[in-house]
């Protein structure tokens, strides 16, 4: 059985050696692979999900809302955030879930937040971004976004732009990067920006940290980053497409925080 990474600019992605060594680990034939896909191929690429040997797949960046139309069923929490990571084939059916939700609501526990109240900003306004609003349901969400007019999000959503963002990072309680940026050694945000007192989480992952994540530590602010998001999302999904319990120690030791 296969099972696939679908995305666009995806070399970098540390899921393929996570769920392989779990696979082994079980024994299982199983194989996950990349399939870096450009938004035009994507109609293709859910047609391949349906053959039999495919198990499933992950959906990362360009394609977590844009696969959904091209599903037969989706989940309540991949509903609740208008956006799709994981597949699972059900013979000849194919049902998207999000297992996002249950990686940041583990980096919620890593950091000792409860989402209750508490004035959280996310940078950006994509998939992620909407799986972490469902992980903060009952906190005050602020998005900030590139197309602040044109996103259906959740929350109040402001532009990068705006002269209000240094002030509403400062004093957030939470401050959740789920951009892109931090994997090429850039910060979202200024560090005069970082919040004073609240807790930082950065869906990116990278050796040794983000430039977000290190300097949130330099400061003594309480931060989770994209590893640890990485393994819990990606024993969920695993656990979706086989409906055994993941082998989250053998998982574990193919990530490198």
């Amino acid at each position: 059985m296969k099972v696939f990474l679908l995305g666009h600019g995806i070399a970098y992605s540390r899921s393929p050696a996570m769920h392989n060594a779990a696979f082994e680990t079980l024994g299982m034939d199983w194989t996950y692979e990349l399939l870096d896909v450009a938004p035009a191929d994507l109609p293709g690429a859910i047609d391949r999900l349906r053959a039999p040997d495919v198990g499933g797949a992950n959906v990362t960046i360009p394609h977590k809302q844009s696969v959904m139309a091209r599903l037969d069923g989706i989940d309540a929490d991949a509903m609740r955030a208008h956006a799709v990571n994981t597949i699972a084939r059900e013979g000849e059916r194919l049902v998207g879930s999000n297992t996002d939700v249950a990686g940041v609501r583990a980096a919620m526990t890593e950091v000792g937040l409860e989402p209750g109240g508490a004035n959280a900003v996310i940078l950006g306004g994509g998939g992620s971004a909407r799986a972490a609003a469902v992980a903060l349901a009952g906190a005050h969400l602020t998005f900030v976004s590139r197309h602040p007019a044109d996103d259906d999000l959740p929350g109040t959503v402001i532009a990068w732009s705006d002269t209000a963002l240094p002030a509403l990072t400062r004093a957030a309680d939470l401050l959740l990067n789920a951009t892109p940026l931090g994997r090429k050694e850039e910060m979202p945000i200024r560090p005069a920006a970082l919040p004073k007192h609240g807790v930082v989480i950065d869906l990116v992952y990278v050796t040794g940290g983000t430039p977000l994540v290190r300097k949130a530590r330099s400061l003594g602010l309480r931060t989770a980053d994209g590893w640890g998001v990485l393994l819990a999302q990606g024993a969920a999904s695993f656990e979706v497409w086989t409906g055994k319990a993941a082998p989250r120690a053998a998982m574990r030791q193919t990530l490198a925080p």
